[in-house]
């Protein structure tokens, strides 16, 4: 899409030809024929390659309600642009963060599609927004419009913006070079030492969940996020704005919970309890399987492991619970003969800490029979173990 493109989209035959592809998309499985029928329209101006772009939008749109929910059918994207996006619950809860603090006025530096600024217009907050790709800039501005928010937005360098005139800075910075996505800070667009002179005011930077610690700067606070037990980013908060040193903030049905290392008393290793807890990803990634462990009245199995276990059975937003039934052969011949005999033919395989590809176990086991189950496969005190669990509700 080039601003062209943008631009007859949002005229009234676009916006005719666009709701016409929509419907295309939802009731024509096969593109060759959805673009075929498209092209018998007669839309006014709508040429070959329009009806291809519209039929793009609206294959995107639907693309785009895994992570926008029922903003997605007003939206505009890219593919890529759609992959950067950030999960609208996950925007709306750093929005709330930023309400709660007051933030009336928010810059997002690397705005991209808004789907950040969406969330903070939604607070009330006035907001506004840069990105270096003018197609991008064009897209979030069309966003802010069909959502009915207000929100300024213009291509700009982000190192060049001064922030101060606004109460936070928001950015999240690009970590793709041209070897494709990049784990080393070298290599973000804007670069790290940008980042770190953000972190000195009030400020938000959305990063890699995989951050190191270390690299996180004194008195910043890092949180770990994670939607329906996927972790889906990490954010830095600075300044007025930083609460913690390290939190884990959930996000599921029930709502929000968070957990931070001021609620982390500690926990030894300890022996296998009745119940095992595999703690959620933005809990482990935060460093805090002690305080699950702590909390559900029990320990590690192992000080190097992610499993904590206990004799007594807790419902907990930060962890799956599994009663153990019982332990199994470690080893492979008689772990199948074991399965075998208890009529286990579908098998969900968790595995921590030893070296094995659950889907190859899987066919090499070829199991048949009628029960369901789950294995664990870890390491209890260092040792090799095999646990056939019963998930809690």
């Amino acid at each position: 899409m080039d601003l062209d493109d943008l631009a007859w989209l949002l005229t009234d035959d676009g916006q005719q030809l666009l709701a016409e592809a929509t419907a295309l998309v939802a009731a024509e499985p096969d593109p060759l024929r959805a673009q075929t029928t498209l092209r018998r329209t007669t839309v006014a101006g709508a040429t070959p390659e329009r009806t291809s772009l519209a039929l793009s939008q609206a294959g995107l749109r639907r693309r785009a309600e895994a992570k926008l929910g029922e903003l997605a059918s007003r939206m505009y994207f890219t593919p890529d642009a759609l992959e950067q996006a950030t999960r609208l619950p996950v925007a709306r809860h750093r929005a709330a963060r930023l309400a709660a603090f007051e933030a009336r006025t928010v810059i997002d530096l690397g705005c991209g599609i808004g789907g950040d600024l969406v969330a903070a217009a939604e607070t009330g907050a006035i907001v506004a927004g840069v990105d270096l790709d003018p197609v991008r800039v064009a897209l979030a501005q069309a966003n802010l419009a069909a959502l009915g928010l207000p929100g300024a937005v213009q291509v700009a360098d982000a190192t060049t913006i001064d922030p101060s005139p606004f109460d936070v800075a928001f950015a999240d910075p690009a970590r793709r070079s041209a070897r494709g996505r990049t784990f080393s800070v070298d290599d973000w667009t804007p670069p790290w030492p940008f980042v770190e002179g953000l972190l000195r005011r009030d400020s938000c930077v959305k990063v890699a969940p995989g951050i190191p610690h270390d690299l996180v700067p004194e008195g910043v606070e890092a949180e770990w996020v994670s939607d329906h037990g996927e972790v889906k980013e990490a954010a830095l908060w600075s300044g007025r704005l930083a609460t913690v040193r390290r939190r884990a903030t959930v996000l599921g049905d029930g709502g929000l919970a968070t957990l931070t290392e001021e609620e982390d008393p500690g926990a030894p290793v300890v022996p296998l309890g009745r119940f095992l807890y595999e703690p959620d990803g933005a809990v482990i990634r935060a460093g805090l399987v002690t305080a699950v462990a702590a909390g559900t009245g029990g320990g590690l199995i192992d000080e190097h492991l992610a499993y904590t276990t206990s004799d007594e059975a807790f419902a907990t937003p930060f962890a799956r619970g599994y009663e153990v039934l019982e332990e199994l052969p470690y080893r492979e011949k008689p772990l199948r003969a074991a399965l075998r005999e208890r009529g286990v033919g579908r098998l969900e395989i968790k595995k921590r800490g030893v070296d094995v590809v659950p889907e190859q176990l899987r066919k090499r086991l070829a199991l048949s029979g009628d029960e369901g189950g789950t294995l664990v496969l870890t390491r209890v005190a260092g040792e090799g173990t095999a646990l056939l669990v019963r998930p809690l509700r």
